[in-house]
């Protein structure tokens, strides 16, 4: 896509509601006052009191640069980058070549900027650590998509993100291919080990849980064997967590599952699970697998910005 614009003509990036559990969150529809509080936090802790080697450029002189991806990735965090710029000089201009979801080869130009001098060398750490972050976390998720394809399972993200862009690398899992869980521990009821002891066992928390559960919250138990799973089935549960089952005790799952509840229940695989085994996984006939590897541990894409001589 060749798009050239000023970011203020851009329009507002849309959250992928098909991926989204509870797609009446505010936060999740719109994200554009998350990318601008990222970028805010990002500028303020980077620039502080000011940014004193850039003070050694004339503060009218224009600049033009160039960004190019050094190894193959899915692209992500356009407006994340774009806004690191213009908070500081809002006439840049960026002209894209291809759009955030979008695969890029090694070696490809993303885009091309020009403006202020200042505003682009000050904002430049910021607006890449953006977008090689994000893009990172859409190429991960891309290649357990791929894994997976052909198969009933979904490749789902965790709550296991860095602190402050939770919402920035859940879009990401979603330009990838990936969809999300719950956002927080406000949007959805996961019932672990712990909270049906203190409950006092799966039923009671089953239980509780439908009374508290505000309208469109979906329900979800996890169960550590084969016995718990039939124990929760029995309690009517509808969203099951197989938490680090054996192939064989998911295939088993799946089976006593379609055989109790029939297609009503779905069922999600998580723990020990790597790009080298979630094709095994996908197909025990599970429905989602969910990978916190999506947004932890991840490399960032290799990226560069290269700056024109002056003419």
């Amino acid at each position: 896509m060749k798009n050239r614009r000023k970011y203020g003509d851009a329009s507002r990036v849309p959250y992928n509601a098909l991926f989204v559990e509870n797609k009446g969150t505010k936060e999740l529809r719109d994200l554009h006052n998350e990318i601008y509080a990222n970028v805010q936090r990002a500028l303020q802790e980077d620039i502080g009191t000011g940014d004193l080697t850039a003070s050694l450029i004339p503060s009218s002189k224009i600049l033009t640069a160039t960004v190019i991806s050094r190894e193959a990735a899915v692209l992500c965090g356009v407006q994340w980058f774009e806004a690191c710029f213009v908070s500081l000089a809002a006439d840049t201009e960026i002209e894209w070549f291809a759009k955030d979801g979008d695969f890029v080869p090694a070696g490809q130009t993303l885009c091309e900027i020009k403006g202020n001098a200042r505003a682009l060398l000050t904002a430049e750490r910021s607006a890449l650590n953006f977008l090689q972050l994000l893009s990172a976390v859409a190429t991960q998720t891309k290649r357990y998509a791929d894994a997976v394809a052909g198969t009933r399972a979904v490749i789902v993200d965790t709550r296991k993100t860095l602190p402050g862009l939770r919402l920035a690398q859940k879009y990401a899992v979603t330009c990838g291919g990936g969809a999300n869980h719950r956002i927080g521990l406000y949007d959805g009821i996961l019932i672990k080990e712990n909270h049906i002891i203190a409950a006092g066992g799966i039923q009671p928390a089953l239980s509780r849980a439908r009374e508290i559960a505000p309208p469109g919250v979906f329900i979800q138990i996890e169960v550590e064997s084969l016995q718990e799973l039939q124990e929760t089935l029995a309690a009517g549960a509808r969203m099951v967590l197989l938490d680090n089952f054996t192939l064989n005790q998911l295939a088993d799952a799946v089976t006593l599952t379609r055989k109790q509840a029939g297609e009503a229940v779905i069922l999600e695989a998580s723990g020990n699970i790597a790009l080298d085994n979630v094709r095994q996984v996908a197909e025990t006939g599970v429905d989602r697998i969910s990978i916190g590897g999506l947004t932890k541990n991840i490399q960032a894409i290799d990226l560069s910005m290269r700056f024109a001589e002056p003419g």
